[in-house]
């Protein structure tokens, strides 16, 4: 009977000491062997092709671990998104990559969750995406759940009620993601709809999913709210939608509410979701209005840098001083180049609501610099009129060049740093620039604007009554009254072609006359400072013909040593 019993002990024991090893065996497979194969890894690293990720999905679709390391989900899910951002191809290959990154991503998130008691939170955030995993269990002391986050989207849902829908475990679980690129994917176009519009994706891509819950059935209807991503065009049409294998459709979704920067959906399940707007298609014509705004920029732009070159290095009357003038031109000719670039890649730049904001202030600073510096010019002038001498001798007495370009270029700055910290959200429209519909932002431009356009104006009424009262007392036709009486004249010829687009901005409104007279002043200052300073001029003129000439002289001799 002992030998039976010692029999049955040593059995007993050696069976446990098996089910130990083959515990610690794949505990330590599951633990150290990596989910994904490392080759695959680094090839999708360096590389971005089709085939790469390909093999990294059908790697995922394999994983049979329950539980991930969080590490180990966020490289795989950045490394995922990441390559999936970068493949092109037909609107079907779109697709079928955007469902295979969509499944790849909530398997890669559910093996997150884990078993708990009462309720535990899991986020992280990474450039491509913004995660949210709430967990709760059969002892949740909760009496609702919290609302759950990102930068550009929020979720209500009832969890608790779907918990107690499952009454094996008593728990339940919600991913919320919020893919930061996934439009460029699961573009707006895949949103059919019997009108012809043009649709625009207004919100990132988002998906709510039950993960490792049973009973999936909702108890009420789930509302996201949804931030604008791009400007929002009044009397539009917004669709709530959700992702159907193939194509965006809105079945069991609506819109609740909507305002300027943001709009809360209903849906009665959960899937992929997005906010798409429906505009009327542009006119035939707007592909004219977009050669004459690119053709006039680049003219501008060309004198623009004539006249630059032309105060920089050409020989001045000692009595003027071009450090105003130079740094109008210089603040404008950024300002254009800026701004044309920016709406020839603005495809590629808009998504990068960051980059597009930037873009936005820098090009508020340099516009607001070249306002500044005609408020500079108008002062000197002042001066030199009041006092009847030379403005470098009273530049030098009263305001210094690098005095001046630290008042330029800081007041500029200070009012965009003071715009920026009070209305952050009001830069970064549809075209990289201030958006109209944000309360008081226009107004951080146009406010500047239009008090240097007031100051200028009381400034040269001033300068054309103490010029008008100098000539009954001295002789007209003292060279220096003379020149100071067309400095005057191109002066206030200057300050009204660079002021009044902007104020002829207030009326368009809509008005296509106005607004294609609009885009030919204000692109085509540069041309008229140019013209006005440098090409009537004629001590410029003179220097224009001489070095030309010059120009065309060592063309001859070089032509006449090639060919004798």
């Amino acid at each position: 009977m002992v030998a039976i019993f010692l029999l049955l002990s040593s059995a007993w024991t050696l069976m446990v000491c098996h089910m130990w090893l083959y515990f610690i065996i794949f505990f330590m497979l599951n633990s150290f062997i990596p989910v994904i194969n490392t080759t695959v890894l680094e090839q999708c690293k360096s590389q971005t092709s089709g085939k790469c990720l390909q093999n990294l999905l059908n790697q995922i679709d394999n994983i049979t671990a329950e539980v991930l390391p969080l590490n180990e989900v966020t490289n795989i899910l950045d490394l995922v998104l990441n390559t999936s951002e970068k493949i092109v191809g037909s609107s079907s290959d779109l697709v079928s990559y955007g469902n295979h990154v969509l499944k790849a991503s909530e398997k890669l998130i559910s093996t997150l969750v884990k078993p708990t008691n009462t309720s535990d939170w899991i986020n992280f955030t990474l450039d491509t995406v913004e995660v949210q995993v709430f967990m709760v269990g059969p002892n949740v002391t909760l009496d609702k759940i919290p609302q759950l986050d990102t930068t550009n989207a929020s979720v209500d849902i009832d969890l608790i009620a779907i918990a107690r829908n499952n009454p094996k475990t008593k728990s339940a679980a919600v991913a919320f993601m919020s893919y930061n690129t996934m439009e460029n994917v699961l573009r707006p176009d895949f949103f059919n709809t019997s009108d012809d519009t043009v649709k625009t994706m207004m919100s990132t891509v988002i998906s709510a999913t039950l993960p490792k819950t049973d009973n999936k059935e909702l108890t009420k209807p789930v509302n996201f709210t949804l931030k604008h991503i791009r400007e929002f065009v009044s009397g539009c049409n917004l669709s709530c939608v959700y992702w159907n294998i193939s194509e965006w459709i809105v079945d069991g979704c609506s819109v609740v509410k909507t305002n300027s920067s943001h709009t809360v959906c209903s849906c009665d399940h959960l899937s992929t979701f997005a906010l798409i707007m429906q505009t009327s298609s542009p006119p035939e014509d707007d592909a004219l209005m977009e050669i004459l705004n690119l053709v006039a920029v680049i003219v501008g732009l060309v004198f623009l840098s004539l006249a630059l070159l032309t105060f920089a290095f050409c020989r001045w009357n000692p009595g003027v001083n071009n450090v105003a003038r130079i740094n109008i031109c210089l603040s404008l000719l950024l300002a254009h180049l800026l701004f044309l670039l920016t709406q020839q890649f603005l495809n590629y730049i808009h998504p990068n609501q960051v980059l597009c904001a930037l873009i936005s202030g820098v090009l508020h600073f340099f516009f607001l610099s070249s306002f500044v510096w005609m408020l500079i010019e108008g002062v000197l002038l002042f001066i030199c009129v009041k006092n009847l001498s030379q403005i470098s001798s009273i530049q030098r007495e009263v305001l210094s060049s690098r005095f001046m370009i630290v008042i330029g270029y800081v007041i500029a700055l200070v009012m965009v740093g003071v715009s920026a910290w009070l209305l952050p959200e009001g830069y970064g429209s549809e075209e990289c620039w201030i958006k109209k519909d944000v309360k008081g932002a226009l107004l951080s431009f146009l406010g500047p604007v239009c008090t240097i356009l007031a100051l200028n104006m009381i400034l040269f009424i001033n300068i054309i009554v103490s010029l008008n009262s100098t000539l009954t007392k001295l002789n007209a036709a003292v060279s220096q009254m003379k020149q100071t009486k067309i400095m005057v004249f191109k002066t206030l010829a200057q300050f009204v072609v660079l002021g009044f687009p902007w104020i002829l901005g207030f009326f368009i409104k809509g008005n296509r006359v106005l607004h294609i007279l609009f885009l030919i002043l204000n692109s085509q200052q540069g041309t008229f400072i140019f013209l006005v300073h440098c090409v009537l001029n004629n001590q410029i003129r003179r220097q224009y013909v001489k070095r030309l000439s010059t120009i065309f002289l060592v063309l001859k001799l070089n032509m006449m040593l090639q060919y004798p």
